[in-house]
């Protein structure tokens, strides 16, 4: 006779998951978790509940994860943000040791760009004149230790230049300052600013994929590494759960969400937001949190940002 908990295991989900996500509603990652929702039901027996959960850069919803029951019914939507907050301070639970990966679902690369009337066709053009002008041009970014401000701040120190940062209150703001003259560069995600670029009033000069866009209204975007600077930072999306799953639900867990991430409707709606489709199984995003976290913990010690987050925390 089979013990109630193997049972509950081999019959694992028998009720709707939650799924907290970080931001509000409305944004990317939110509807990214509404794409989730909206196929559940097809994979997993069960649908998904999502909850907002905005506040403290996305550590109140990762609190509430690391600290639920591991059995599989509260899951939470992972940015690499997580990886991020424990280096600038202490945090309740330290993310990449207290949740546990189950998939990576999307990325999305930061667009380098500037105001389609400025005179620099590409990135040399830029670098060049930042030389001869140190200390002139200003680049924008979504506020100190974002990851907007942490590539801008990595472009600088490997192109050696002196440029003044202006941190604001997230993309749109930038893109607003980009478009008004006050600013000159910006790294901005290619889904807020897709239609500029389009309609001829941004130009990007480069991507900081590690490969070129899918869209092919971006394809001509050239990546940072292929004009020779080792600058390769995306964001990613994925879904996290706490630590000690049992091995049964997270492997029900795992082969759910890679069916639904590979279902062709969700593929077309990840991509209509402006987000790749870049599936990665537990390990590959376990060892994924590894190496990102290692390239950020150097990153912002090296760029002088971890002082900027103290200062301003003082």
């Amino acid at each position: 006779m089979q013990s109630k908990t193997t049972t509950a295991k081999n019959t694992y989900p028998n009720k709707p998951i939650t799924v907290i996500v970080p931001y509000s509603a409305g944004g990317g990652v939110d509807l990214l978790a509404r794409s989730l929702e909206k196929t559940a039901p097809k994979y997993l027996g069960h649908p998904l509940v999502v909850i907002n959960k905005p506040g403290g850069a996305g550590t109140i919803s990762w609190n509430e994860v690391a600290s639920s029951s591991p059995d599989g019914y509260t899951l939470g939507i992972s940015v690499i943000d997580l990886l991020i907050q424990p280096l600038y301070g202490e945090t309740k639970y330290n993310y990449p040791t207290a949740l546990e990966p189950i998939a990576q679902v999307a990325t999305a690369p930061f667009l380098m760009v500037v105001e389609a009337e400025q005179p620099w066709q590409n990135l040399n053009d830029i670098v060049n004149y930042a030389k001869q002008h140190p200390g002139q041009l200003k680049f924008g970014h979504s506020g100190i230790g974002a990851l907007s401000h942490i590539i801008g701040e990595t472009f600088i120190k490997d192109a050696g230049l002196t440029l003044e940062q202006v941190p604001f209150r997230g993309a749109s703001e930038s893109t607003s300052a980009l478009l008004g003259k006050h600013i000159q560069i910006a790294f901005l995600p290619p889904a807020t600013i897709k239609e500029q670029i389009k309609n001829g009033t941004l130009r990007a000069l480069a991507t900081t994929g590690d490969h070129r866009l899918n869209d092919s209204e971006l394809a001509q975007i050239p990546t940072f590494r292929e004009l020779g600077f080792n600058i390769v930072l995306t964001t990613w999306i994925g879904v996290t759960a706490p630590k000690e799953l049992p091995p049964e639900v997270k492997a029900k867990l795992e082969e759910g969400f890679k069916a639904m991430i590979a279902d062709p409707e969700f593929k077309a709606n990840i991509e209509n937001l402006g987000l790749q489709v870049d599936y990665l199984n537990s390990e590959d995003s376990k060892e994924k949190w590894r190496t990102d976290g290692d390239k950020l913990a150097k990153t912002i010690q090296e760029t002088g940002i971890l002082e900027q987050i103290k200062a301003q925390k003082n």
